[in-house]
């Protein structure tokens, strides 16, 4: 079902050390509003879609978010990876050492670990789809917040590739919504 390309869907190649994005970068992998959570989101939310149009869209997104998951991993590590201990802690990165190194492990930017009860599965159509639109919203936000902190183009090219892509996915998840609406009236 799933396909794994060995390449990132948005070419990263951060040159520049930055911890104090590392730590607000990572919120987009297990924040409320991050990728983690968007994936599982949707790839629980498939199997209550009444026909194949809302499972394959839930089904297409979902793995795209993993993606974009994979993304952030990625980013965090090249923005952390030549830090030395004295670095990580002057950038507030102690704690994250202890329990983790340097090892990527999904939390939001004050390092609360990521939870699945950050998103929910209704069954309910229309609630299920009304949260998706909501958690892309989410998500574009952050991503625009991240972008506002950082000079950095090897930054900031792959945060508005990300961005647009939320944006694209509400208006995939809106015409869904509106489809199935159609149906209950």
């Amino acid at each position: 079902m799933f396909k794994y390309s060995k390449m990132t869907p948005y070419p990263l190649n951060i040159k520049k050390k930055d911890l104090g994005m590392a730590k607000m970068i990572i919120t987009q992998l297990g924040g409320y509003a991050g990728e983690l959570s968007a994936a599982l989101r949707y790839f629980s939310q498939k199997f209550s879609m009444p026909d194949d149009k809302g499972r394959a869209l839930l089904s297409d997104i979902s793995t795209e978010e993993f993606g974009h998951a994979e993304m952030i991993a990625s980013m965090v590590h090249m923005l952390t990876k030549d830090a030395s201990l004295e670095e990580m802690k002057a950038a507030g990165l102690e704690s994250v050492y202890a329990e983790h190194g340097k090892g990527i492990y999904p939390s939001d930017a004050n390092g609360v670990p990521f939870d699945a009860l950050t998103f929910a599965s209704t069954g309910d159509v229309l609630a299920d789809i009304s949260e998706d639109m909501a958690a892309e919203q989410k998500a574009r936000a952050a991503y625009e917040r991240l972008i506002n902190l950082t000079d950095d183009p090897d930054l900031i090219n792959p945060l508005l590739f990300l961005r647009q892509r939320e944006i694209v996915h509400f208006h995939r998840f809106k015409e869904l919504y509106d489809h199935y609406k159609k149906q209950c009236n």
